[in-house]
């Protein structure tokens, strides 16, 4: 079965015990619960970790105007943009851009190439991973309110966090670089 909105919620009012729905226009409680917390779960679930469906490049053209005043350019985000990427492994690309407003402001000419979290809305491009965190995070979002139990809600966050690890695990998502450690104690070791 393909994954969809509806899908998703339902697996968050199963895991809850509740009844499902056949559609966020329904009108039952459990359907007004989830329609109401969907889509600012799911933003913020995407925006929170680097899921690896949800990672973009963009090559931006600079903004007609400069800003007011510093001589700096102003580069728009991409229409999909939730959260820009900082890779710190990649030399080319400066750390000092600064976001103001819906900018990237930076001496950098153009183009700026950067990437980014995209605001995916489309369930049927979700990883499988992504798709049972959210579920669990609509779960904990909307439990109070469709079972009346607090307690339900600190299982299905513990849950939650279960399956972010299994999801770092599987790579579904992207872990900044790890340093090593220099030390020459340990580097004599080796």
């Amino acid at each position: 079965m393909a994954t969809s909105q509806v899908s998703i919620a339902n697996r968050a009012l199963q895991r809850l015990g509740s009844r499902t729905i056949e559609a966020f226009s329904q009108d039952h409680p459990n359907a007004r619960s989830v329609s109401r917390a969907y889509e600012p779960v799911r933003r913020a679930l995407i925006r929170r970790y680097r899921w690896s469906f949800a990672i973009k490049r963009a090559s931006v053209a600079a903004d007609s105007e400069e800003t007011t005043w510093g001589g700096l350019n102003r580069f728009s985000f991409p229409n999909d943009f939730l959260k820009l990427i900082r890779d710190k492994d990649q030399p080319d690309i400066r750390h000092d851009w600064k976001i103001e407003g819906q900018y990237i402001v930076t001496a950098d000419a153009a183009p700026l190439q950067f990437r980014y979290i995209a605001d995916l809305t489309d369930p049927t491009t979700y990883d499988a991973s992504f798709s049972e965190a959210f579920a669990l995070a609509l779960a904990a979002a909307i439990c109070k309110e469709v079972t009346g139990s607090e307690r339900e809600a600190d299982s299905v966050r513990a849950e939650f966090k279960e399956v972010i690890a299994e999801a770092k695990r599987d790579n579904a998502i992207e872990e900044d670089p790890q340093e090593s450690v220099q030390d020459d104690w340990l580097n004599a070791m080796l």
